[in-house]
């Protein structure tokens, strides 16, 4: 269904959400991808958040959860003005990583660029952790979703990838 230009790896040992695969229960992934040219944090995630599928995201978010967003949020904690976006605030960053966790404490999203000399490696994460109070499980309702999950962050990253590619990785 999508390019094979996506695949699923481990994260890198250096990963900002790689720590939570030595917590019990928890769920960890990494997806990868590669663009031609160079491409910063910044512009990746500003790209990621303003894709058409990203969007129909966003505008759940305002209306389920009442946490709005626009485009210049999302340039916002791309460029590292703001530690918030929708439902999500930063938990981590470095110059070519990002680690968000969204408000529940439930779930993380981590981006990652690795510029080499005339391409970029792209990648997109999720962290789900077990609920508080003693239990080593996501719990019945993301392991219901986790199918769909695993389908939608391909396809995040797919959309996100086709954006870069037509803007040129500007």
């Amino acid at each position: 269904m999508f390019a094979p230009t996506i695949r699923r790896q481990s994260p890198p040992e250096y990963a900002l959400h790689a720590d939570y695969l030595a917590r019990e229960g928890c769920y960890v992934d990494c997806y990868v991808s590669v663009v031609p040219g160079q491409v910063n944090l910044p512009v990746f995630i500003t790209h990621f958040y303003q894709t058409w599928l990203f969007r129909i995201e966003r505008w759940l978010l305002a209306r389920g959860v009442k946490k709005p967003s626009t485009d210049a949020d999302a340039r916002a904690i791309a460029n590292g003005t703001s530690q918030k976006f929708a439902v999500w605030e930063l938990e981590g960053r470095t110059d070519n990583q990002l680690l968000l966790c969204d408000i529940s404490g439930r779930t993380r999203s981590w981006f990652m660029v690795e510029p080499a000399e005339d391409q970029t490696k792209i990648y997109f994460g999720s962290v789900v952790v077990p609920p508080a109070g003693g239990t080593h499980s996501i719990g019945p309702v993301f392991t219901a979703l986790m199918g769909f999950h695993k389908l939608y962050s391909r396809a995040l990253l797919t959309v996100a990838r086709r954006s870069l590619i037509k803007a040129g990785g500007s």
